[in-house]
């Protein structure tokens, strides 16, 4: 009986510091959303608030052991959530039926991104890893897309949330340059949304660049950035056959490649949005909203988690120079693309 009542107290510990650790990220996730609507840092975004605020609390605080499990959870289980619930936001039919050009160049920028990032690093000598994820971010839809990679490549959760907080930062930065630079640029309101869609980094910083050209230049922006979203599916599976084959002969086996199943559920609710719901099955745009609305939260609290895990001593001698790695590759992309519009 005694053996039992200890069991069951355990258990009732262990699942305590389970929810403990998914509420405290949670928390902060909640901070980082009250931060985001100061003015300044309403430019920069809830999940990057929320980012800063977990990295500066392990730099005074340190990491909170007793609630690892949920904070280990919020990191994994919630991220890969997140990313199938992304899925409602591409329209596979708009992109099929109306942007199979932009998706064209939509691979070029993928492709342009990743090989520069990668040659910069190089170079520069900087942190392979993050500059892979920083070239993978800039080239198809930043943190979403890092988060896609980073558990096929086997990325640290400390490398992961250097990638996120950067490519926030530096698309956010972008983002209002870009509306900055609209009055005096010579270009029409569908060429500047082509221009914005085919080079910036999240939804939320094309979104933000694209509004000042109206619903047109808004509604071709965007139609741009879902081609490239569209295409981080492909881009995984190629990442999975690099793999694959990198690993080929070591004692890194085949086995140890987790199959990403959370795209499998991307394709799936993707599907389902673009062709059932709204259409077979009626579903409000309020009850749409909710439905992403959860999703920002699911990754935010994801996003806490893995700052948790950042150290800014290996900040400063891990982030610095695949910043400028992503930093120039971010330049040339939107020069080039600026000319070819």
């Amino acid at each position: 009986m005694t053996l039992e009542n200890t069991t069951k107290s355990l258990s009732s510990s262990t699942t305590g510091r389970w929810l403990g650790g998914v509420a405290f990220t949670f928390f902060i996730a909640l901070l980082g959303y009250l931060l985001a609507m100061v003015p300044g840092f309403d430019r920069v975004g809830q999940l990057a608030c929320a980012i800063i605020i977990a990295v500066i609390y392990r730099q005074f605080f340190g990491y909170p052991e007793a609630i690892r499990s949920g904070i280990a959870f919020s990191s994994k289980r919630l991220l890969r959530a997140a990313i199938i619930l992304y899925g409602l936001k591409l329209n596979i039919d708009t992109v099929l039926h109306d942007g199979l050009g932009l998706l064209v160049r939509d691979a070029g920028v993928i492709i342009f991104a990743i090989c520069l990032t990668i040659w910069l690093a190089k170079i520069l000598k900087a942190n392979k890893m993050i500059s892979l994820l920083l070239g993978v971010g800039t080239g198809v839809c930043g943190a979403a897309a890092i988060a896609a990679v980073a558990p096929i490549v086997k990325s640290k959760d400390e490398d992961t949330a250097i990638g996120v907080g950067i490519i926030a930062l530096m698309g956010t930065i972008f983002a209002i340059g870009y509306t900055i630079l609209r009055p005096f640029l010579p270009l029409s309101a569908i060429d500047y949304g082509v221009w914005s869609g085919s080079s910036l980094h999240e939804v939320a910083h094309v979104a933000l660049a694209a509004a000042p050209a109206g619903e047109d230049g808004l509604a071709i922006a965007l139609l741009a950035k879902l081609g490239r979203v569209f295409l981080l599916v492909p881009l995984c599976f190629i990442f999975i056959y690099i793999m694959k084959r990198k690993n080929k002969g070591t004692e890194q086996t085949d086995a140890k490649i987790e199959f990403p199943w959370f795209l499998v559920g991307f394709i799936i609710l993707s599907i389902l949005g673009s062709y059932v719901f709204g259409h077979s099955i009626p579903v409000s745009d309020d009850v749409m909203n909710v439905v992403f609305s959860m999703t920002t939260w699911l990754l935010t609290a994801a996003m806490v988690g893995l700052g948790l895990n950042v150290s800014l001593k290996d900040l400063r001698t891990k982030a610095l120079r695949p910043l400028l790695a992503m930093g120039i590759t971010s330049v040339c992309l939107s020069v080039i693309v600026y000319f070819i519009v």
